[in-house]
């Protein structure tokens, strides 16, 4: 058995799943991207008069997805330590991926202590982000 958890404090998924599912001592999060979860804004995101995206900054986007893991973590009573492995999807791994990697290290500065870490390059996301995680993190009693 298992336990759905949702928070106001992450962006709304873009479809039907939870944020999170906590089952036994293991917590699995849903793909989590860098929309706000006030308006659903994407951070750095610049379109132009019709619309269509012109230019996006990875830097915002990497800041802006760790606090909404964060928050969905702080929904599930964990933290960011409790963070086991993290699998990365970067739409251009070959200019976004070393920005991702210096702003990694901010936030786990100690290889020892960091959760596992897989990151792949794909063509697109549902959305117009440049980056989403998908987590597993221990949960606390």
């Amino acid at each position: 058995m298992s336990e759905a958890i949702q928070t106001g404090h992450a962006p709304k998924a873009v479809g039907s799943y939870p944020h999170a599912r906590r089952s036994g001592n293991l917590l699995f999060l849903s793909g989590i991207g860098p929309r706000s979860a006030a308006d659903n804004s994407i951070p750095g995101n610049i379109h132009d008069a019709d619309g269509k995206l012109v230019s996006y900054d990875i830097d915002a986007q990497c800041h802006a997805v760790f606090a909404n893991v964060r928050s969905v973590l702080d929904a599930c009573g964990a933290a960011m330590d409790d963070l086991i492995d993290v699998t990365v999807y970067l739409t251009d791994m070959v200019n976004d991926f070393p920005v991702y990697n210096r702003i990694w290290a901010e936030y786990f500065p100690d290889p020892a202590t960091a959760p596992c870490r897989t990151t792949l390059g794909i063509t697109a996301l549902p959305t117009p982000i440049a980056i989403e995680l998908k987590c597993i993190a221990t949960a606390r009693s």
